[in-house]
């Protein structure tokens, strides 16, 4: 019964999400459900174990958030992010717009550039080639998550913060699980581009096409925002597309050496990297940027309203693994038979899920599952690229942050519409991998 309530809370706080409530006040009302229904005091829990879960989160990864928000914004503002979406869509045109948009994504976002932010900057370009190429707008969502999120974010070497916060807990580098890393990434990236080219085709032979009355936008609408978007990029100078890589690869580099070569901490490594990146391209690209503390101003509010959303649901998860139903499921899965990593792997995808947010349950789970994990003596290398890989499964339930706001408020989409091919990507083909890494890193 107790975790019969767990489910029920989790049912709410997607249903609240959907219904386009606000993730901090959805995740206060589902911690409350889950109090009541544990028989806990509501205030005292509200007060105390959300409040704990929301700061201490919070605490541990603010300058970060704010690090990568503000580098993201200098990216778009100076036109860096629109520069390298371009070169890359007009290298492959139309006749590979799904690989083009993913492409992009990966990039920009395996240089450290916020997911939000390449949300944004790319889809204007993927929405002009789906519509020279005819093809059904409602796929673009999937392909950007793809390249974004599904391997991009938790791949060896990302800067992003669901590498980094395993090797706070396993004492790794974001390197750790290197080769199995790798190859799990781009069998995610490969898979998940042929699922979306031969859905998209099949699409088209069911008669869709670019033109749809339920996306939201008529194609007299669509014809609108596409003329405006040409006229703003056509009245923008943009920098090199050469010069808009550089930051990037500093960003990558940077963090490589240090942790690698100089074992500094992987998340003052971090730190030092986004820092890097964001001087380097204001200095590389100084005469496009327009208004320097205004870039710098949106980048902080940015990173405030990204951590405070994750926060919000990193207390609902501190409020569930405070519950009997949650230390039930957490003792079936660190007992279940097989390797030890199938343990870890599904614990720390379901949190995930419950969650919403991919560094939400880390923040959750491996504070509790890696002393457990590590007293086994399984290689630590191995925990970090499991846990990460688990943590961008689930998590992209149709609640999640980013799964709303792409398909809401940049793609003008619903979720009845876009929801499924996207699904198939970043849960799916991501979830899949996970079990491909657990039995590799179990045989070799």
């Amino acid at each position: 019964m107790a975790i019969l309530f767990l489910v029920i809370a989790l049912g709410l706080l997607i249903w609240m999400t959907m219904r386009g409530i606000n993730i901090i006040v959805a995740g206060i009302i589902a911690s409350a459900v889950v109090a009541v229904t544990a028989g806990q005091d509501v205030a005292a829990v509200l007060t105390g174990t959300y409040m704990k879960g929301f700061s201490g989160f919070f605490a541990s990864w603010f300058i970060l958030f704010l690090l990568g928000a503000v580098f993201g914004k200098v990216m778009a503002d100076t036109g860096a992010a629109d520069a390298i979406a371009s070169a890359l869509m007009r290298f492959l045109g139309e006749r590979w717009v799904i690989l083009a948009t993913v492409l992009t994504c990966a990039i920009m976002t395996y240089g450290g550039v916020s997911l939000f932010v390449v949300g944004f900057s790319v889809f204007p370009l993927a929405l002009a080639l789906f519509r020279q190429a005819n093809l059904p707008r409602r796929y673009i969502p999937a392909a950007i998550i793809l390249g974004s999120v599904s391997f991009t974010m938790t791949m060896p070497g990302s800067p992003e913060i669901q590498n980094l916060i395993p090797t706070k807990y396993f004492h790794t580098t974001p390197w750790a699980g290197g080769i199995i890393g790798m190859l799990v990434a781009a069998g995610i990236a490969v898979s998940g581009c042929v699922y979306l080219m031969l859905a998209v085709k099949r699409a088209v032979a069911r008669g869709e096409h670019f033109e749809d009355s339920h996306s939201g936008l008529k194609l007299s609408d669509s014809a609108v925002e596409m003329a405006a978007t040409s006229e703003v990029a056509a009245e923008r100078t943009l920098p090199h597309w050469g010069v808009a890589v550089v930051p990037l690869a500093m960003v990558v580099i940077s963090l490589a050496v240090m942790t690698n070569a100089f074992h500094v901490e992987s998340t003052i490594a971090a730190v030092y990297a986004l820092t890097a990146g964001i001087v380097i391209a204001l200095l590389l690209m100084i005469t496009h940027v327009k208004r320097f503390w205004g870039t710098l101003a949106d980048g902080v509010q940015d990173s405030v309203v990204a951590i405070c959303n994750t926060c919000a649901v990193v207390g609902f998860g501190s409020v569930v693994a405070n519950t009997q139903g949650f230390k039930q499921v957490v003792d079936a899965v660190t007992h279940m038979p097989g390797p030890p990593l199938l343990g870890l792997g599904i614990a720390v995808t379901l949190i995930a899920g419950v969650t919403g947010s991919a560094s939400g349950g880390l923040g959750i789970a491996l504070p509790i599952l890696a002393p457990i994990y590590t007293k086994m003596g399984i290689d630590p290398g191995a925990m970090h690229r499991v846990s990460a890989l688990a943590s961008g499964g689930l998590d992209a339930l149709p609640h999640n942050g980013y799964v709303v706001t792409l398909i809401r408020s940049i793609a003008k989409d619903t979720h009845k519409r876009a929801y499924g091919p996207l699904a198939v990507v970043s849960v799916v083909i991501t979830t899949i991998g996970m079990f491909v890494a657990i039995a590799l890193f179990s045989i070799f």
